[in-house]
């Protein structure tokens, strides 16, 4: 027989549990402690792939001296109110319901009062610490700041003041009052717990301990109300209250002085409270503080309000001008655009046709660029893929080369990795295998090889005899990148592109300096756990000389070595000196420069392009009002080596941020002469600068009031509800001798669809680099905007008529961009109208050339070439003049042949036929008139072949290139 002790068994399970409970926490820790410890060290150790170490260890080092003092900080100051309030408690409490109920409390708390204050010090410190550890650039800039030069012109205080000054200012004051306003809190709750303060029961509600606790912390309160009262008077140089941004007439007049006496006020009521250690009751305080809620109402709310309804909105003009002025200013410094050139243009343009003709001559020596990168992703992809495991972006970039001993406007990109092939898939492939992308591919931008891109560098492997060589084309580190690869172990293939040899490939292995090595278990153990991949650990096919990659697209990698800074949307691929590098344009920013009008970065960078590409890095709040092009980074595509070069050489945000992070940033005199020639005036930049530009070309403050002469962006003619993209383009803008790379937009009159102004910026570094030039047109004769100008494409007959072959057979036409060039003392509009066919169709997957549409004054045309379409505009009677308009000169014409003539005549004769049948609705007479028109298509085409050396035809419909729709 057993005998079992009674509750021995429950006595045993509650002993294990208790045992149980404590290694469950160590465990659960010690895996939070592996898991902190991997994401820190394999960070570090990026960092120290890339030669940049000093930057994480730098703001590793701020984050802890931020997060262990303001925690420390708040802990402290709520224990030791806590403490204080508790050893104030009274000796005896007197007897009532209140003090009954809360006698239970007490008796749960009192043995648990330590282990309580220690978990909610902890908690309190943790969650400050986290916060204020968050704002170390604030700290780290206002330690390094450096002085801009410039004085606001209400306060005289140095921009950099308000830049780094005043954010930390503002940081300091929130945490005290957060600590202060939690030890209110936390010292009422123990007061009340034990006694100190009582809502029942005879005689005071407080006792004379707690009464003057409290007094203090509110006193401690009212006087950070008073310093912060004296700083929100700085804070006006942002008001939005008046008619433009920064301190109004009202904010100087009335809410200034106010603030001012709410400081003063402020301190008599703290010193009311402070005074009340000294005598017994809360008579004075509560004066104290109910005169200062009643000036905060009146002074700051009411007595503004009344300033600005009867002083200022009568006779606003008057009031706020010298205020306005001060926000134009500013706000042109704070964006770079106060050195902005406005010209008149338009009012004069040339008529003589040999000018003319001379000009377009100029113009097809230096190139138009007709290849539009937006469109042709798709082509290159077709065409230059190659295999399917690689892809081309949807935009492509926009540079410019040496070809021929010309400098000429390219349409670059690169051949990235899309991954291993559907069916092949394996760990070993898609991570030591399929590694890295191949080849730059490069093409005109001015021309075409009949329909298709007139390509520079094409194919892989490339050509020896390509006049932009590239020795090294590998892409280990692109926007496309995989999450990681493991490269350069002992003999292992890494795929280049499948060949014809014994091996069926052609493959490298990586010997770059890039990656970390992954040569110690510990390396594997530790990014196994980082990328949650087991085969890291286990994999017997990773040797002591691989190396893995990660965090390795350009912009990832830019903005881990320049946390400071804010990034382009478009990172673009260059070659120098045989190797492929990315450029990326960093900013720096601000949302605190006095008087400079607010704007979204996002809402400003959108367009058509950002739907297939990202925009400008945008951060948590995205509002800005001071932008720089500060910093110009490259990254190698093959063994991720970063270089941050500083462009701008005066910007003061700069310079701070080169002294915090010592020895990251080169000086501009260290870029090389073969990189530098490849950098550009950034997109994003223009965008912002333009939408400022679109109401502060307006420089006097009376104009500005009214609104007078403002613009807007037009939308653009191909994507309804989006605005315009900028161009690139080489071009020559008035009084230029020879065409220079720039970036160009147009402005629409607000609210108006003709064009106001035509915009465009030096991109090519040198003197002219960064000079916005602006062309105005007059007022009272404003040329066609871009929606316009879409439309006389698609309503001009001629023009029409080949559209609409281009459209048949399920092929469907897809605008190009839409450049404006200045020319002749007017505008010249050209555009790229390529065609592709309809989904699923074999023989036209991609889209390709169609015809370049061309408009000059009234005139348009549509060719195969830019020169025919210039001919016929600028020539003669290939050129359709809008009603009204002056005929174009005559081309001439007498050069076609008799039968060319009569083909023409009726191909004219069957398009005319055909759209009134369509009108009608007369099926029978369309197909008969569509006969009559493959007909005179073909006659036509016949004419030419007997005729090589005629003219160009009259009319683009009737042009002998033009080649019958596709049925």
């Amino acid at each position: 027989m057993t005998f079992r002790t009674p509750g021995f068994g429950r006595r045993l399970g509650t002993g294990r549990t208790r045992l149980l409970l404590p290694v469950l926490v160590a465990l659960a820790a010690l895996l939070v402690a592996f898991l902190v410890f991997t994401a820190v060290y394999t960070d570090l150790l990026w960092y120290r792939s890339i030669g940049f170490s000093s930057v994480f260890t730098t703001q590793l080092q701020a984050k802890a001296v931020l997060f262990f003092g303001a925690g420390l900080l708040m802990a402290l100051v709520v224990g030791a109110n806590v403490v204080v309030a508790y050893r104030l408690r009274p000796a005896y409490r007197p007897l009532s319901v209140e003090q009954q109920g809360l006698e239970r409390y007490r008796a749960v708390v009192d043995p648990r009062r330590r282990l309580i204050l220690w978990a909610m010090l902890g908690v309190l410190g943790v969650l400050t610490g986290s916060s204020v550890a968050g704002q170390w650039p604030v700290w780290l800039a206002f330690l390094h700041r450096t002085p801009f030069g410039v004085r606001d012109p209400q306060f005289h205080k140095d921009v950099s003041f308000y830049v780094f000054t005043y954010p930390f200012l503002r940081l300091v004051i929130g945490v005290i009052f957060a600590t202060v306003i939690l030890s209110i809190l936390t010292a009422v709750m123990v007061h009340y717990l034990y006694g100190g303060l009582r809502l029942q029961g005879p005689g005071d509600k407080a006792s004379p301990p707690a009464r003057a606790h409290l007094s203090v912390l509110f006193g401690l309160f009212i006087l950070l109300k008073a310093v912060a009262y004296w700083f929100d008077r700085y804070g006006l140089v942002h008001s939005e209250r008046g008619a433009a941004t920064g301190a109004s007439y009202t904010d100087v007049n009335a809410l200034l002085p106010a603030k001012t006496i709410l400081a003063v006020i402020a301190l008599l009521c703290a010193a009311m409270f402070f005074g009340n250690l000294l005598r017994r009751g809360m008579m004075l305080p509560g004066v104290g503080f109910t005169l200062l809620v009643l000036s905060a109402i009146l002074l700051g709310g009411v007595y503004p309000l009344l300033i600005q309804q009867f002083q200022v909105k009568p006779d606003e003009l008057a009031k706020e001008r010298q205020y306005i002025q001060r926000n134009i200013q500013f706000t042109r410094q704070a964006y770079g655009v106060d050195g902005a050139k406005v010209a008149p243009y338009g009012s004069q343009p040339v008529a003589d046709k040999k000018a003319l003709q001379d000009e377009a001559a100029k113009l097809e020596q230096g190139g138009v660029r007709v290849l539009d990168p937006n469109v042709v992703g798709e082509t290159f992809q077709q065409l230059q893929r190659i295999r399917p495991f690689y892809r081309f972006p949807d935009t492509l970039d926009v540079d410019r080369y040496q070809v021929d001993g010309k400098l000429t406007d390219t349409v670059v990109a690169l051949r990235e990795l899309s991954g291993a092939p559907v069916g092949q898939r394996s760990w070993v492939k898609d991570h030591m295998v399929y590694t890295h992308g191949y080849g730059f591919v490069s093409a005109y931008g001015d021309r075409f090889d009949s329909t298709e891109p007139a390509f520079i560098t094409p194919d892989m492997p490339a050509s020896p005899t390509q006049q932009i060589k590239v020795a090294q084309p590998e892409i280990y580190f692109g926007e496309r990148s995989p999450r990681y690869s493991v490269v350069g172990g002992r003999g292992q293939q890494e795929l280049n592109y499948p060949d014809n040899s014994p091996s069926g490939q052609k493959s490298s292995t990586y010997d770059g300096q890039g990656g970390v090595p992954v040569d110690s278990f510990a390396h594997r153990l530790l990014y196994s756990a980082k990328f949650q991949d087991k085969n890291l650990l286990l994999s017997g096919a990773i040797d002591k000389n691989a190396k893995i990659l990660y965090d390795r697209s350009p912009r990832q990698m830019v903005q881990k070595a320049a946390p400071w800074l804010t990034l382009d949307g478009d990172p673009y691929p260059v070659v120098v000196n045989g190797r492929i590098l990315w450029v990326v344009d960093g900013y720096t920013t601000s949302g605190s420069y006095p008087y400079s009008e607010q704007t979204s970065l996002g809402e400003a960078t959108r367009d058509t392009i950002t739907d297939t590409r990202s925009a400008v890095a945008r951060q948590a709040n995205d509002h800005i009002n001071y932008l720089r092009n500060s910093v110009k980074a490259t990254v190698d595509a093959y063994d991720g080596t970063v270089h941050l070069y500083q462009w701008d050489e005066n910007d003061p945000i700069t310079k701070t941020w080169m002294k915090v992070f010592d020895g990251t940033v080169q000086p501009r005199s260290s870029i090389p002469p073969e990189l530098e020639s490849h950098f550009r005036y950034p997109q994003d930049l223009f965008k912002v600068q333009r939408k400022i530009l679109t109401k502060y070309h307006v420089t006097d403050p009376s104009a500005f009031y009214n609104g007078e002469g403002f613009w807007e962006v037009p939308e653009d003619p191909s994507a309804k509800g989006r605005r315009q993209p900028p161009y690139y383009q080489s071009l020559r803008m008035p009084g230029q001798d020879s065409q220079s790379f720039s970036l160009t937009t147009v402005f629409n009159p607000r609210g108006n669809p003709q064009l106001a102004a035509f915009m465009s910026v030096g991109s090519t570094p040198g003197r002219d680099y960064g000079q916005i030039q602006i062309l105005q047109m007059p007022r009272n004769a404003q040329p066609a905007g871009p929606g316009q100008v879409q439309n006389s494409f698609e309503t001009d007959p001629k023009v029409k008529g080949d559209l609409f072959a281009l459209r048949q057979g399920g092929t469907k036409t897809v605008p190009g961009n839409l450049l404006t060039i200045p020319f002749g003392g007017g505008l010249l509009y050209v555009e790229p109208m390529y065609t592709k066919a309809a989904g699923g169709s074999e023989q036209q997957p991609y889209p390709i050339r169609g015809k370049i549409l061309v408009r000059f004054g009234e005139s348009i045309a549509a060719a195969d070439t830019l020169e025919q379409a210039l001919t016929q505009v600028l020539g003669g009677s290939g050129a359709t003049a809008q009603p009204g308009s002056p005929a174009p000169p005559d081309t001439p014409g007498e050069q076609l042949s008799a039968p060319a003539k009569k083909a023409i005549e009726d191909l004219k004769a069957a398009v005319a036929d055909y759209e009134s049948a369509q009108k009608k609705g007369d099926y029978p007479g369309m197909g008969e008139a569509w006969k009559r028109i493959k007909d005179a298509q073909t006659a036509l085409s016949a004419a030419g072949k007997q005729e090589p050396k005629a003219s160009p035809s009259p009319s683009p419909s009737a042009s002998p290139s033009a080649t019958p729709p596709s049925s």
